[in-house]
């Protein structure tokens, strides 16, 4: 676990969706290193995730408002994890992930001490590689959905704020998530959703999905968090890399994979393709050079070691493997 940086006072963070996926597990990962974690969310939660709790809508908050909260709380970091994958439409995706990115980078610019900035971002930022996963002959970013766009704006207000000199900060763009606390709504959520309801039943359970055509990296959220602990102790700004495990795997291989730890007899069952849809042959993979040169951080833990912790939390049982 990282280390407090040496202080007259406990160290702070504000950990901005605190009660998220991701956020969860920062929240406890900077308690267990010793700081003092505010969490800040719409909705109060229903179990602690932090030391302290602020219910506060970040795309409705002025930012002089969101100023005199950080001048009273003086964090010597903010993570900003908010923002969510699970919506379709360009407006409710900018008011989820980009406006609440630049009241925060406005807010910041008005305080005399700023706190670092760890921003997490998204891998689909990029845009697809290529089928067979082979670089883009353009490298700039071409985002294809509403999510990624989002992000991107977001992505690029905070490293124009840190070029500028407006604060010190680092963008870490994730890729696709397991382990504990994964949404019902993501594949792996509703995989696991009719596992667990067939346990018990001694039958074989389908899991009928949409076509599974996709190769996408998956990162554990621990190595995630690791990932921020390490940002936040940084002193590199500016910059932007790519957080995931560097490998590309087909989904269905995913999918088959939390069977095969859940014990639990199922058949798979891909829908046909909708006429007209494209062929969802998409790549993503995260290059991890410079997330080794700039946090001296790699992922530690394997998909198989992300879905038992995932399978024993969600079901209340052992995995299989």
């Amino acid at each position: 676990m990282t280390a407090v940086p040496p202080a007259a006072r406990t160290p702070r963070v504000m950990v901005l969706g605190g009660t998220g996926f991701v956020g969860r597990t920062v929240c406890a990962d900077f308690r267990t290193a010793g700081w003092d974690v505010l969490a800040v969310a719409r909705t109060v939660p229903a179990t602690p995730v932090a030391s302290r709790f602020l219910a506060l809508d970040l795309a409705e908050t002025p930012p002089d408002t969101l100023a005199r909260i950080l001048a009273s709380e003086r964090p010597d970091v903010v993570v900003n994890s908010t923002g969510s994958i699970w919506s379709r439409d360009d407006a409710a995706m900018e008011r989820i992930c980009t406006v609440p990115t630049v009241r925060l980078l406005d807010a910041l610019a008005t305080l005399g001490d700023r706190p670092r900035l760890v921003h997490l971002g998204s891998v689909l930022e990029h845009g697809p590689l290529p089928p067979d996963g082979a670089p883009r002959p353009d490298p700039a970013p071409e985002p294809t959905t509403p999510y990624g766009r989002a992000k991107l704006a977001a992505s690029r207000a905070v490293l124009e704020a840190a070029a500028s000199g407006a604060v010190r900060a680092l963008v870490l763009r994730v890729s696709n998530v397991s382990g504990v606390g994964a949404p019902d709504v993501s594949l792996l959520g509703r995989v696991a959703e009719r596992l667990v309801t067939g346990a018990g039943g001694g039958g074989r359970v389908t899991v009928e999905l949409a076509p599974l055509r996709a190769h996408r990296d998956y990162v554990d959220v621990r190595d995630v968090s690791e990932a921020v602990l390490a940002a936040a102790l940084s002193p590199v700004s500016g910059r932007a890399v790519d957080i995931g495990r560097g490998e590309a795997v087909p989904v269905r291989w995913l999918v088959d994979l939390l069977v095969r730890v859940s014990g639990v007899p199922a058949r798979i069952v891909e829908r046909p393709a909708q006429p007209g849809a494209g062929a969802e042959r998409d790549w993503i993979e995260t290059d991890l050079a410079p997330a080794r040169e700039v946090l001296g951080w790699e992922p530690r833990r394997g998909l198989e070691e992300s879905l038992a912790a995932y399978w024993a939390d969600v079901s209340g049982r052992p995995a299989a493997v």
